[in-house]
Parts: structure tokens; C-alpha cells; sequence
């Protein structure tokens, strides 16, 4: 038998738990209600975006083999990295478009990134040339100069049709469209897929270093042609 005060113990201890079972489903349900409440009084904030702005790009022409600036508004980050590869992503776009004098294919995000870095003498301070009246140039919009490794993908770089003047002009085309942009940018390198690579279809060499001014003065890479901006 069970003793009385044992049975009235657990009918308490049942009734109490029933009692606490309810309060705390009520009290979940008010909280839910109240989330859900500040969600509707919330504001929704509209998504940031860049608002759009005159750039140049250095287009190439298979047809002459020369370059030529065009001015585009397209939207731009503000950070000079992010800045760079946006510009370098419209150039490449406009090569993959049918009406492009000098056609490549259409890859999925091209460019990786842009990475940009101080440009520094042998002694690690900041370099600065003044012996070329085009980086002179430069010089008035900024005093830190800086390198460009512009890192392409893979794909682009496979895909790319093989040929000294047509990789030439590609390359070119990138320097002097980051040089009419962001003029602190003095030096390009290219990487393929975040690794270096010899060359770009056979031919351009990626294992050196690029000055941006090569694409505003320098020859194009046969007699017939030169890679003056127009």
C-alpha cells in the first residue's frame, strides 16, 4: 500500500510540472510573437550599390594591331583592389563579346584578383622614378607607386588564342587600362590560378615584370603595328 502522503506528493509534484509545462510554451509563444513582430517594424535597408562611374578602357584591335581608349560608366568599388579587378572583369567581357575587334572567349570570372603592392627599393623604402616624363606623369596624381599582380584564371589563359601579337595585345590592353585608371599603379605581374606561369598561350612572357607605361609608348610586337593609345 501506498501511503497517503506519498500520493498527494505526486499529484502535487504532477500538477506543478503540468502548471510550469504551460507557462513556458506560453512564454515561447510570446517571444516568438515579439520576433516576429520586430522583423515586420524593422526596416528593410536596400542593398549597397556602387553608383556607376566614367572609366577608360585600352580596347585592342586585332585588325591593326593597336589600342585604343573608350569611355564606359559601369559601377566601381571604392577599394583600389576591388577597383582594379571590376575594370579588368569589363574589359575582358567586352573581348567576349561578339562585336570585338579582338575576340577571346567567354570565361566565368576571368580575373581571381588583383592584389596591389608598395613598390619598394632595394633597402625597403618606397620607390619613386622621375626618369620617364610618363611616369612623371603619374607622379602628380600620386607618390605611392605600386605593383599590380593581376591573377587570371586558369581557363582564361587556356582558352586564350595562341599567337605573339594577339597575347601581347591582351597583356597590353590590361597595363594600360589599369595605368588610365588608377596612375599609381606603375607594374604589372601575372599569375594563372594563383602560380606562376612562363607564358600566357605560348608566347607573351609572364614571367617578367610589365611597366603600364609600355602600353602608352611601347611598339606592338610586330612592324606592321604598334601599341599606341589612339
Amino acid at each position: 500500500m501506498i501511503p497517503r502522503y506519498q500520493k498527494i506528493t505526486f499529484f502535487l509534484l504532477l500538477l506543478v510540472s503540468i502548471a510550469m509545462t504551460v507557462v513556458l510554451v506560453r512564454l515561447r509563444e510570446r517571444a516568438h510573437d515579439r520576433l516576429l513582430q520586430g522583423e515586420d517594424l524593422a526596416p528593410t535597408s536596400a542593398p549597397a550599390i556602387a553608383a556607376a562611374e566614367e572609366a577608360t578602357l585600352v580596347l585592342a584591335s586585332d585588325h591593326d594591331g593597336t589600342l585604343a581608349a573608350r569611355l564606359v560608366s559601369l559601377p566601381l568599388p571604392k577599394d583600389d583592389g576591388a577597383r582594379a579587378r571590376a575594370l579588368l572583369e569589363k574589359l575582358l567581357e567586352f573581348y567576349a563579346s561578339p562585336q570585338s575587334t579582338h575576340p577571346l572567349g567567354a570565361v566565368e570570372r576571368p580575373i581571381g584578383q588583383v592584389f596591389l603592392l608598395p613598390i619598394t627599393d632595394d633597402k625597403g623604402n618606397a620607390a619613386r622614378k622621375t626618369d620617364s616624363a610618363a611616369i612623371g606623369a603619374a607622379e602628380a596624381h600620386s607618390d605611392k607607386p605600386q605593383l599590380a599582380i593581376v591573377n587570371l584564371a586558369g581557363g582564361f589563359a587556356d582558352s586564350h588564342p595562341s599567337g605573339i601579337e594577339a597575347e601581347m595585345l591582351t597583356v597590353l590592353s590590361i597595363c594600360g587600362t589599369l595605368h588610365a585608371n588608377l596612375p599609381q599603379i606603375r607594374e604589372v605581374r601575372f599569375l594563372v590560378d594563383g602560380a606562376a606561369r612562363a607564358t600566357l598561350a605560348g608566347h607573351a612572357d609572364l614571367a617578367r615584370t610589365y611597366l603600364t607605361t609600355e602600353a602608352v609608348s611601347a611598339p606592338a610586337p610586330t612592324a606592321a603595328s604598334n601599341g599606341n593609345l589612339q
